[in-house]
């Protein structure tokens, strides 16, 4: 009888025990890496809406793969890791590319889609390039959330200047919705918005503009409001556009013009795209600084022979995320204002 009174009190202490150190675990514990409050006050999914509509996706999931080149920088910066990615388009020094953890699905052109189903994701994340295997996709991972962060920046957009902004920021919130990165994605967008402002600021709103992408030593004239990069801006920042032209395309390549042409506009301001830049296999074509500056055609140009130029970080192309329009932003801003 004693030994049962000592085992029954025994007990007890032990119970009292273990609820102290779980309150003090609930005072003062964290949850996973992100310094967030115990799992428990922690939504296990969350409703966001894409392209398509709403979707459910599980937060902090496990085995995720993006498509879009527009998140790889932000995923990065915050620590996601990827299961597989398309790495033949992405920036040659992106942490992704080097990890040999992560399987390479291709590029868009002939994408290895096998892939994704063997990685049997949580979350896929398509946008742009991979847009259009959104059904194949969701047919070969039938239990992965899979989402469509693309927006419309075409010739066919109605307000592309608006939808590039408004694409970005949303982008970035549903972002860091599903990754419990909530704080760190309102201070993108808080960033993203002072450097438009500022670069809004900048532009004197008389002088002429002209946006450019240069590829194979070729130049292409971005038209203005239409196009991934330069056109668009036209009207977030109400530039005056040096030329328009008729049946102007959102080419990745921008439309074909002479450079006589474009000397003939003479604008006081190039914003220049180097294509070829961001692609690793064409380390050796000729950097777009040097067709731009060293073109006898443009010498006489203002905005060439007063060096009233700027060029878009060299991994844009394949590098189109919140970061990298920040830094364009904040480039044209100290540009404008030399």
């Amino acid at each position: 009888m004693k030994k049962f009174k000592l085992t029954v009190v025994f007990l007890a202490i032990f119970a009292v025990m273990l609820a102290a150190c779980s309150n003090s675990s609930n005072e003062n514990g964290k949850a996973g890496t992100n310094g967030k409050e115990n799992d428990s006050t922690v939504a296990s999914t969350v409703e966001i809406t894409d392209l398509h509509g709403t979707v459910t996706v599980p937060v902090n999931p496990k085995n995720v793969i993006s498509l879009d080149s527009r998140t790889f920088e932000t995923l990065s910066d915050w620590g996601i890791k990827l299961a597989a990615a398309p790495k033949d388009v992405m920036p040659a020094d992106s942490p992704y590319v080097s990890d040999d953890s992560v399987q390479n699905i291709g590029n868009h052109r002939e994408p290895n889609l096998e892939v994704i189903a063997a990685a049997d994701p949580e979350l896929v994340i398509i946008g742009q390039r991979f847009a259009k295997y959104y059904e194949e996709i969701k047919k070969l991972v039938p239990n992965a959330a899979v989402i469509d962060l693309n927006f419309d920046v075409s010739e066919e957009a109605d307000t592309p200047g608006e939808n590039l902004v408004n694409g970005l920021k949303d982008s970035t919130v549903v972002l860091g919705q599903i990754f419990d990165k909530n704080e760190e994605a309102k201070q993108l967008v808080a960033d993203f918005d002072k450097a438009v402002e500022e670069a809004k600021s900048a532009y004197n709103g008389s002088d002429t503009v002209m946006g450019v992408e240069v590829s194979g030593g070729n130049i292409g004239y971005s038209a203005p409001h239409f196009g991934r990069v330069w056109g668009p801006m036209f009207d977030i920042f109400g530039w005056k556009p040096a030329l328009e032209i008729e049946n102007a395309t959102s080419d990745h390549k921008g439309d074909e013009i002479s450079v006589e042409a474009i000397a003939q506009s003479n604008p006081d301001w190039l914003f220049v795209l180097d294509r070829d830049a961001a692609v690793s296999s064409t380390t050796d074509a000729v950097p777009a600084k040097d067709v731009i500056e060293n073109s006898p055609a443009l010498k006489n140009v203002t905005a060439v022979s007063k060096g009233q130029i700027a060029y878009a970080p060299n991994d844009t192309y394949t590098n189109e995320s919140i970061q990298t329009f920040i830094e364009i932003f904040k480039n044209l801003t100290s540009t404008l204002a030399k």
